[in-house]
């Protein structure tokens, strides 16, 4: 398989997988910027939550606290 095909699979393996998953998720954490979430133990997707309404709104991409300490790495 060559590389190209290794990068496109491995999303879609991982989205395929989480659209699956059970979601067993966590407390509610706060991130670096003051966002609240929460991200599921099985697969480590990681969902936007609102603690006025006790839900979870959304999908995040990358979790808050993560952000910025990627950011960071990848600046260097």
């Amino acid at each position: 398989m060559n590389e190209r095909n290794k990068t496109m699979t491995t999303p879609f393996l991982n989205r395929l997988f989480e659209m699956f998953c059970p979601h067993n998720f966590s407390w509610p954490h706060t991130g670096t910027h003051g966002q609240d979430y929460q991200v599921c133990l099985i697969c480590g997707v990681t969902y936007a939550y609102d603690c006025s309404t006790m839900q979870r709104t959304g999908r995040l991409p990358v979790p808050p606290s993560l952000s910025q300490t990627t950011a960071k790495a990848t600046s260097k």
